[in-house]
């Protein structure tokens, strides 16, 4: 058994609070959110400075954008914000994540932009027929059942490429900086069974990994070896512009 399942079948899943202390040691802590949940970028940051990793890599960011980020760059909204053009990324609120940057001294490592080399994670290789269907289903319904049939498994190549993308810049980042580093990134590229940790084990599988993955009002989201709950924000109905 490679180290990463070994700590992924020892562990229990916490809904509760839990401190650093309390997780396996690992090389790569993924953890993931619901973006624009302030509890779950709030815990984020937290889990951020207890494990003080040597770099944190961020979906959110481009390595251009994190090129910007320099040793001594206030790590505050106010100076990040204009700094990163945030307003035009699309991203929630830059203090959701400013918080997170800042309870850390390590790196900042952008995981989006433009892809390196993805050979080695195979992306051609076909899905077992199951996970296929049942990715399938997930885009149609994160995209409102509003995407053509035909469209779907386009929409499952490019989040198989997204996931290896961001596996390629956190073992570039491990390698550069050194263990422990922390990547941030939504659940669905969290989940070890297909997300990031499937892709960077597919690669180095010796690498231990532990996924945090946060919920919503008791709803559990799948593919994490912690698990936290906290209550959903008031947001709008993203399936609106589709009505």
């Amino acid at each position: 058994m490679n180290p990463s399942a070994a700590i992924a079948a020892a562990l229990i899943l916490w809904t509760g609070a839990v401190l650093a202390a309390d997780l396996p040691d690992a090389t790569i802590y993924v953890i993931g959110e619901i973006h624009g949940n302030p509890e779950h970028h709030r815990r984020q940051a937290e889990l951020v400075a207890m494990l003080a990793p040597k770099a944190v890599i961020f979906e959110q960011l481009t390595d251009e954008q994190a090129d910007r980020i320099g040793p001594d760059t206030p790590r505050t909204a106010e100076t990040l914000g204009p700094m990163l053009d945030w307003d035009e990324s699309g991203w929630p609120d830059i203090g959701f994540y400013a918080q997170i940057m800042a309870a850390s001294d390590g790196a900042i490592v952008g995981a989006a932009g433009t892809p390196g080399d993805l050979a080695p994670y195979d992306l051609g290789a076909p899905l077992p027929d199951e996970q296929q269907a049942e990715r399938e289903a997930l885009q149609a319904a994160v995209h409102c059942d509003a995407l053509p049939a035909h469209l779907l498994p386009q929409f499952v190549d490019r989040q198989r490429a997204i996931d290896a993308q961001f596996a390629a810049r956190t073992l570039a980042a491990l390698d550069a900086h050194g263990a422990p580093v922390v990547l941030i990134t939504g659940n669905g590229h969290a989940r070890r069974d297909w997300g990031v940790p499937a892709a960077i084990a597919r690669v180095r599988p010796d690498v231990a990994i532990i996924v945090v993955v946060q919920g919503e009002d008791g709803r559990v989201p799948p593919g994490g070896d912690v698990v936290f709950d906290a209550p959903a924000p008031e947001r709008p109905d993203p399936c609106d512009a589709f009505r």
